[in-house]
């Protein structure tokens, strides 16, 4: 029987594919997935795939359909088994695999799942995910042939890699750790057992139903049981992940969020310490603070479009040794392999605060000083998001405005800066905004909101500000 498979129209999103269990996201879909990526290796001169999955509770029967249709297509699979994304990560670029899937609803509802993917060794996304959804929608596979598959732990081998980078100094931490349930738990545990410290783990526990709280780091609330901790026991340094721990939230000793951005600062400079000079990128809803400092540290600050499939492929190109974004995505290809890592991020993040002479609050207070909107996101069609960031760039440019448009339109001015783009993943428009002084903020609150009113499109609720 002839193969040919269609997706829901809301699934194939920019970065990976994703939906919601028995609504718009199905093992058929999976099988489907696997089948036609697999496809896509073979016809490529490609043979293995490896694959991994995450603690949701529909992990692992979308892991078994992909894996199916998969070797379906004649490929070996190697299997990784449960894990966090950058352990799949580093199995695919350890074992020289031809392609790797992703299972994993990231830090989506605990009804949600997806999958990221890789070919030959770069982010499949963008026009590849067109393209694949296309193939299966008219049948376009290989013959259908036998392939296999093998059972690969690589767990301890991953831990103890990420254990070897540990660059601390004499002092001994006090850290907090907050798994979140998420699919870090078990690697985590080995990893605390191999670096210095004492450490305490929240919700080590694998559980796809996250019942201490939602995994994601970047909602202030999400951090109230870690901030807690850190306060309760006097601990140097609070580390989160989100669901498949590719994204990393940290609070300092008195148990403050030090924002994505911030934290890339701290890294920065410690990077640039013994690679002077090198590129530093960051997307572009992050504070004018951090390019700011990087350059001061001597490095070349570098904005970029949000996403972690552009950010790596930037880096490549750039040969950035470190980047990160606002969502908590933090990229090293300074001893490690350019992916994003969030338990990678927490070993060198680790190491520098070891070997500081202050306190990681302290660190943090060097910085200035800002005011900004949190990260608003509102709705706005598919259809028409893209058509508004048009229409305000160029009217904007008719203003002959100092703005960037890498990414939606970022607008500079004496009060600081605002920025809207269109979200690659949702029917929303993003919008933030930053300044020096709360009266500067309100006056760039005041220029976005009367684009947006210019352009047909009400204003988000700015109620509650940012770091």
């Amino acid at each position: 029987m002839a193969f040919a498979h269609g997706f829901d129209s809301t699934s194939l999103r920019e970065y990976d594919i994703r939906g919601i269990v028995g609504k718009t996201l199905h093992p058929r879909d999976a099988y489907a997935i696997g089948r036609t990526f697999g496809s896509m290796v073979a016809r490529a001169g490609g043979r293995t795939i490896a694959v991994g999955y995450d603690g949701r509770l529909s992990s692992p029967e979308l892991e078994a359909a992909l894996v199916s249709g998969a070797v379906a297509s004649g490929v070996e699979v190697l299997r990784v088994g449960l894990g966090p994304t950058p352990m799949l990560y580093f199995a695919s670029t350890v074992m020289d695999a031809d392609g790797a899937v992703m299972v994993t609803g990231s830090h989506n509802p605990p009804d949600h799942n997806g999958f990221k993917m890789i070919l030959a060794g770069q982010p499949f996304f963008g026009s590849r995910i067109r393209e694949l959804g296309d193939l299966a929608a008219c049948g376009d596979v290989v013959p259908e042939r036998a392939g296999s598959v093998r059972d690969v732990d690589i767990r301890q081998a991953y831990a103890a890699r990420l254990a070897r980078d540990w660059d601390g100094g004499a002092r001994r931490l006090k850290i907090v750790w907050d798994n979140g349930n998420g699919a870090a738990g078990e690697v985590l545990a080995e990893l605390v057992r191999q670096i210095p410290g004492e450490h305490t783990i929240l919700n080590g526990a694998i559980d796809g139903r996250f019942p201490a709280h939602h995994p994601d780091p970047t909602i202030p609330r999400n951090l109230a049981q870690l901030t807690a901790a850190v306060r309760d026991t006097g601990a140097d340094i609070g580390i989160a992940f989100d669901g498949d721990a590719d994204r990393i939230g940290v609070v300092d000793d008195r148990g403050e969020i030090l924002w994505s951005d911030q934290l890339l600062v701290l890294l920065a400079r410690d990077v640039l310490r013994a690679r002077p000079g090198s590129t530093v990128i960051a997307d572009v809803k992050a504070s004018q603070v951090l390019f700011d400092e990087v350059g001061r540290a001597g490095g070349l600050p570098l904005m970029w479009r949000s996403g972690h499939s552009p950010i790596k492929a930037r880096m490549v190109e750039t040969g950035a040794p470190l980047a990160g974004e606002m969502s908590g995505h933090i990229f090293f290809a300074d001893r490690w392999f350019g992916f994003d890592d969030a338990l990678y991020a927490a070993v060198r993040v680790l190491g520098m605060v070891a070997r500081m002479e202050t306190t990681l609050s302290a660190a943090r207070e060097t910085l200035p000083r800002m005011v900004s909107t949190p990260e608003l996101r509102f709705d706005c069609p598919d259809a028409r998001k893209f058509l508004v960031i048009e229409d305000v760039a160029a009217r904007l440019a008719e203003e002959g405005a100092d703005m960037s448009t890498i990414d939606g339109v970022r607008v500079n001015s004496a009060d600081g800066w605002w920025l809207l783009r269109a979200s690659n993943t949702q029917a929303m428009l993003v919008a933030r905004a930053e300044s020096a002084t709360q009266e500067g903020l309100e006056r760039l609150k005041a220029a976005l909101t009367a684009q947006l009113e210019r352009a047909g499109v009400a204003a988000p609720d700015f109620a509650g500000e940012g770091h």
